[in-house]
């Protein structure tokens, strides 16, 4: 790779910035479209959001640990070993998900208390959670087999099957809330039927691409020790994600006091939050090959000209974004519950507060992909479990003791100072290492060049 960083990074990042932009949408559409039934429907969609959270963070786990480990299996040229990874990807996603949704089916309503809805708000979290469980496997399924076509560079493919299923999903959530008069359990069935959608895209796609190792289940051959690997490179996925679904759980049981227009405020806010940070994770995406191509080949100096290019950009891309968000909170939340002024009220503020700091996100996302791609696993999970975990779980705990409803609201821009911080100094020390080590590199080859 010697294309200038300035354009190699973006033309790589364009698929995973689409991708993770219509899957944002693909969450939001839920979201709107329900909150035009009621306040406690809405809420009802942020509670689940937690499950389905945790149920991504799951597939994302094993999803890149699959995917990285069959990607340096093919560079080595080990295929056989490499389809061996791919089959025990899906088909465990395959079987996690289904034993969730067997699990979660057996009593939905022990399950929605537990994600932390209200006895007005379980009602309709039942309803949803019912057809969601239904699409758990292809929901699982159709993150690995992204993450598998993203590791064999159809960055393009993997954004065609997931955002068939985003679009699709738009078009059926009116269709069946209001044409079918299905209300709260259209969207779910919506969800479900378009991630089916999605399953059966990508599936079609590995096996029909020369370029991508097939899913046979010829090759279902798990070992113990297959997993562990799967664990040790996929960890960093599972935190990043598990610990947002641990935290929207933490929210949610939070914002019990102040009623269920609390709860969709903070649920709708989100929403919007994840959307816009979506296009930085997708362009961070598009900054992971270089960094580990590079580090692999020992060119340092480009791993850090590529991280400092791409946080720069992510800062200020945030920036505008987050600034457009203080702006126009009131109108955008207005948007999805104009009926009631509560939750207006609340969620206008608390998108306020995040748009203030919105841009601190790219010091954290950036750090957390530089450490993953050179390889620093456990310093990777750390930052990866700052900005929804490390840091915003114990401020839940504490703020909203002291403030009520605003240290609710303040919890996770106060969340986003602290891990920025963290996450900076972590990054100074790795660059610096970076820069000894090319340092050391000049020096030697102006050695080789005298004595030559």
């Amino acid at each position: 790779m010697h294309e200038p960083v300035q354009t190699l990074i973006p033309r790589m990042a364009v698929p995973s910035i689409i991708s993770m932009l219509v899957g944002a949408i693909y969450n939001m559409a839920d979201t709107f479209f329900v909150s035009q039934i009621g306040t406690s429907a809405s809420a009802a969609v942020g509670v689940i959001f937690s499950l389905m959270a945790l149920m991504q963070a799951a597939a994302f786990m094993i999803g890149m640990g699959s995917g990285s480990i069959m990607a340096r299996l093919l560079g080595q040229k080990k295929g056989d070993q490499a389809s061996a990874y791919v089959a025990v990807c899906v088909v465990t996603e395959l079987l996690l998900g289904t034993l969730i949704a067997a699990a979660g089916e057996l009593n939905p309503r022990a399950l929605v208390y537990l994600l932390g809805a209200t006895d007005t708000i379980a009602p309709y979290a039942v309803e949803y959670v019912r057809f969601i469980l239904i699409g758990a496997p292809f929901l699982m399924c159709s993150y690995g087999m992204n993450n598998l076509l993203r590791f064999q560079g159809n960055a393009m493919n993997a954004m065609i099957g997931m955002s068939t299923g985003g679009i699709l999903n738009m078009f059926l959530d009116p269709l069946l809330i209001y044409g079918f008069h299905m209300g709260i359990a259209g969207a779910a069935v919506a969800t479900s039927f378009s991630q089916f959608v999605s399953f059966l895209i990508l599936l079609y796609q590995c096996n029909s691409s020369p370029a991508c190792v097939s899913v046979s289940l010829r090759n279902f051959r798990p070992t113990p020790a297959m997993y562990k690997e799967i664990l040790r490179c996929g960890l960093p996925s599972l935190a990043r994600q598990g610990i947002a679904g641990v935290s929207a759980i933490v929210v949610n049981y939070s914002a019990h006091p102040y009623g269920d227009a609390a709860i969709a405020a903070i649920s709708i806010v989100m929403r919007l939050a994840m959307f816009m940070n979506s296009a930085i994770i997708g362009f961070g995406q598009g900054f992971q090959p270089v960094c580990s191509f590079n580090f692999g080949a020992g060119n340092y100096k480009r791993v850090a000209e590529a991280y400092y290019f791409s946080r720069k950009v992510a800062f200020c891309v945030l920036a505008c974004i987050g600034l457009l968000a203080v702006i126009f909170a009131e109108p955008v939340i207005t948007v999805f519950r104009r009926g009631d002024p509560d939750v207006i009220r609340i969620g206008t503020l608390a998108l306020r507060l995040q748009g203030a700091t919105l841009c601190l996100s790219a010091q954290i996302i950036l750090a957390n992909m530089l450490t993953q791609c050179i390889g620093y696993g456990i310093t990777a999970t750390l930052v990866a479990s700052l900005k929804q975990g490390i840091c915003l779980i114990p401020i839940l705990l504490v703020l909203p003791r002291l403030f009520g409803l605003f240290g609710i609201q303040a919890a996770q821009p106060l969340s986003d100072i602290v891990s920025a911080l963290i996450a900076c100094l972590i990054t100074r020390h790795i660059l610096k290492e970076l820069d000894r080590k090319a340092s050391e590199q000049a020096q030697a080859r102006a050695g080789e060049a005298f004595q030559g």
